[in-house]
């Protein structure tokens, strides 16, 4: 009994350092990558308790040989966008200016149900109040409120307007996003202009964001 003991203490030491190498992230905000990490250090860590033959160490070295490739994983991925989308995807647009994609909805094998759900829990029972709904990299969807339905604000206490679309992003990490210019209308003259109105290259640029009325919002690489 005082081996089992011991060994579920020395265990639960390595999880905790171990998770506390991944990051800190609540279980629904964790990515595929990083879920399937911890269910196996899970799995693994149950069986050296469990089976008082198998020794420690090969329950140990699996955990941390994990903890090691996650920790890389991550490195790779915030230095390359197409690595970071081919693990984790990027985030898909199921309702757009108040219209349901159901073609992107059967894509993401999200049903009517769990739309729902996701409106009801951010306190949402009208669909027709809603403008924009995004489904995250993590599963989550969030969402954005036509104008009328929004909460008022100083500003909107005098002001009227139209429901404005939410900023897009346009440069992420230095990388260049071409499609959601095109999207948006925006050609490559737009952003040299841009550039060089802020005297910085694209691989000096960690996020630029187009807003509605031609605003942007450029935050530049620190360091």
């Amino acid at each position: 009994m005082s081996i089992v003991f011991i060994r579920a203490v020395v265990l639960y030491i390595v999880l905790a350092f171990s998770l506390r190498l991944m990051g800190k992230r609540q279980l629904g905000e964790l990515q595929p990558s990083e879920l399937v990490v911890t269910i196996l250090i899970s799995n693994i860590a149950a069986i050296p308790v469990e089976d008082i033959s198998v020794p420690m160490i090969m329950g140990i070295i699996p955990i941390l040989t994990l903890v090691c490739i996650d920790v890389i994983m991550s490195g790779i991925m915030m230095k390359s966008t197409k690595v970071r989308r081919l693990m984790i995807g990027s985030p898909r647009i199921i309702i757009s200016e108040g219209e349901i994609l159901q073609k992107e909805m059967r894509t993401l094998r999200y049903t009517v149900d769990d739309l729902c759900e996701a409106m009801r829990e951010q306190q949402i029972f009208d669909i027709t109040q809603i403008h924009f709904a995004i489904v995250e990299t993590n599963g989550k969807i969030n969402f954005l409120l036509k104008k009328d339905y929004q909460p008022a604000e100083k500003q909107d206490v005098s002001a009227g307007g139209s429901t404005e679309n939410p900023p897009s992003v346009i440069i992420r990490d230095g990388v260049v996003d071409k499609q959601q210019l095109q999207l948006l209308g925006l050609g490559e003259g737009w952003l040299k202009s841009i550039l060089r109105d802020n005297d910085v290259s694209e691989k000096g640029v960690f996020l630029l964001m187009s807003e509605s009325g031609g605003k942007y919002t450029i935050i530049k690489k620190a360091g």
